[in-house]
């Protein structure tokens, strides 16, 4: 990391015993509660941050707006901020060489645990897609920055910005459509673990896929079999892995867009899928009122406790469909059930699967707990990089 000394004019931000305690644990964000003065800091400047008694903590990148007011870069001094951003590039895009094999679709940066805060940039073949989540990084110049090295180091034909609005509207961003930023392809072929997927950089959720998932998809393919069900299917990821282990795959999701774009992912892989548009708790409900019978289930919902707030709510949520799914699986069946949910903890995960598995009077044997893939690392001092649970039970009676 730089040790140069900082600029004579760099802002200076300090906080309070607790916000210093947690940057000394090894965290890198301090809530807006804990932020005893940032006279004259504006919206995301680069500030030298201290503790109340001025003791030095290191440099940090400033939000005027978001409840996360500091995200920090370093624990030393940052004298050239463009210089640091080339760097942890460059790092970000080393530290996934000898990772990331059999596919060419993946995550190059994931902001704070590629120490590059509010920066996402994703991977599918030739094109590149961006998101931008804090002010700092907004800057023109940051901007300017980074595609820059991003086009020389990994050479796209198109580097793509996707926009999420509320993230812009929480840090006070002024609106910005979501486009091309370099190039002017928009759609290609992505290979993931030799399954082929058609990719629109303006189109789906996030930035296009569930790369995250890319490892739970082959796992989850080592254990199906017989007939097979993918709830919350989005555009095929699991239901495409497990069609060559399975005698039938049966894709659910409510999203037609989403389901049309799985088909034509089965099509280009010559693979037979149902594809159901519905509600997954409805349909679930309603398959199993049917006694309907599986011998392979995927849950793979959407994050069900966006805050803290949600977590009951989320919980019963978990518990309904992953009951409804236990009660539908046969003897010897596999269940492959997740949450992306951060405020879920893999305990509060675990403890709920087995109140579902006694009241559905299953056994589960666990074969595998997972997590998100290898190239989105996760800090250990910083829990919030690690958010994706993926847990594969054998199923008895």
């Amino acid at each position: 990391m730089p040790s140069a000394l900082p600029q004579s004019d760099t802002p200076k931000v300090k906080v309070s015993a607790r916000g210093a305690s947690r940057l000394k644990s090894g965290h890198v964000w301090v809530y807006r509660s804990d932020v005893v003065s940032s006279e004259g800091v504006g919206p995301g400047a680069l500030v030298a941050v201290s503790d109340r008694h001025g003791k030095p903590l290191g440099t940090a990148l400033y939000s005027s707006s978001s409840q996360i007011a500091i995200r920090m870069i370093s624990r030393e001094p940052v004298a050239d901020f463009s210089a640091l951003l080339c760097q942890r590039i460059a790092a970000a895009i080393a530290y996934r060489e000898p990772l990331v094999c059999g596919t060419d679709a993946y995550r190059v940066v994931f902001s704070e645990a590629d120490f590059l805060p509010g920066l996402i940039v994703d991977r599918y073949n030739d094109i590149l897609s961006l998101q931008i989540l804090t002010q700092a990084m907004d800057s023109e110049s940051v901007r300017q920055t980074v595609l820059s090295e991003l086009t020389e180091r990994l050479r796209p034909s198109s580097i793509i910005e996707r926009v999420d609005p509320r993230v812009r509207e929480l840090e006070s961003l002024p609106p910005r459509a979501s486009g091309l930023l370099h190039g002017e392809k928009t759609t290609t072929t992505f290979t993931m673990n030799a399954v082929d997927f058609h990719y629109d950089a303006l189109e789906g959720q996030k930035t296009g896929a569930f790369l995250d998932q890319r490892e739970n998809y082959a796992a989850a393919a080592q254990y199906a079999h017989g007939q097979a069900l993918d709830v919350f299917c989005y555009q095929g990821g699991f239901a495409l892995h497990l069609a060559p282990r399975c005698s039938r795959v049966t894709g659910v999701d409510s999203s037609r867009p989403a389901l049309e774009v799985a088909d034509q992912n089965a099509a280009l892989n010559h693979r037979a899928i149902e594809w159901i548009e519905g509600n997954a708790f409805d349909l679930l409900k309603d398959y199993a009122s049917a006694g309907s019978r599986y011998d392979t289930v995927v849950l793979d919902p959407p994050a069900f406790a966006k805050s803290r707030r949600d977590l009951d709510s989320a919980m019963r949520g978990y518990k309904e469909l992953n009951l409804r799914a236990l009660k539908m699986l046969r003897p010897g069946g596999i269940l492959v059930t997740c949450s992306c949910s951060y405020h879920v903890s893999q305990t509060d995960f675990l403890e709920m699967l087995a109140s579902a598995a006694l009241d559905a009077h299953r056994t589960l044997r666990l074969i595998e707990v997972r997590g998100q893939a290898k190239d989105h690392p996760i800090l250990l001092n910083v829990p919030e990089t690690a958010y994706l649970k993926c847990v594969i039970f054998h199923v008895s009676l």
